[in-house]
């Protein structure tokens, strides 16, 4: 059985890895587990095979990925950004962020065959395995402005 406090770890730390070096945002792990997404909000997914199988995904608001994808654009805020370039922004964050977590993982789990990443837009959105799945959840709050959440959901996998 896979450590769950080795995945959150890999979790929150490729997150802060990638915010860190690439969308120039610190994030820290939330002190509210109960805290939540409220309005609009944007997940990101992304799917993996191997010895762990599952999918690896972020939530966040629309104005936190309004900001998210304009410091990768090098962007002001304020500037006028679409609706596409938000949507490939939280993409390519989901991406980048699964990769930071397979190279920490790699000598745990095992190699994993990640698909590319999807996004979708909503109000309290869930991502599900279904039955058997284990989670792992990992709110953030980003440059103690935006509430996020990093989600792993996995099981053992058939190699």
């Amino acid at each position: 059985m896979i450590d769950q406090v080795c995945l959150s770890d890999a979790l929150l730390e490729g997150a802060k890895e990638v915010f860190g070096t690439m969308i120039f945002m610190d994030i820290e792990e939330s002190s509210e587990p109960d805290q939540q997404i409220e309005g609009d909000a944007l997940l990101g997914s992304i799917t993996f095979m191997g010895d762990l199988e599952g999918c690896m995904a972020i939530c966040c608001g629309d104005s936190c990925a309004k900001t998210i994808a304009a410091n990768m654009l090098g962007m002001e805020p304020d500037d006028q950004i679409s609706r596409d370039d938000i949507n490939d922004a939280i993409g390519e964050v989901t991406n980048m962020v699964m990769g930071s977590v397979k190279a920490r993982l790699n000598g745990t789990v095992g190699n994993l065959n990640v698909s590319i990443p999807t996004v979708v837009r909503g109000q309290k959105i869930e991502n599900s395995l279904g039955d058997p799945e284990n989670k792992v959840s990992v709110k953030v709050n980003i440059e103690d402005e935006y509430a996020a959440e990093f989600l792993l959901l996995y099981r053992e996998g058939s190699g």
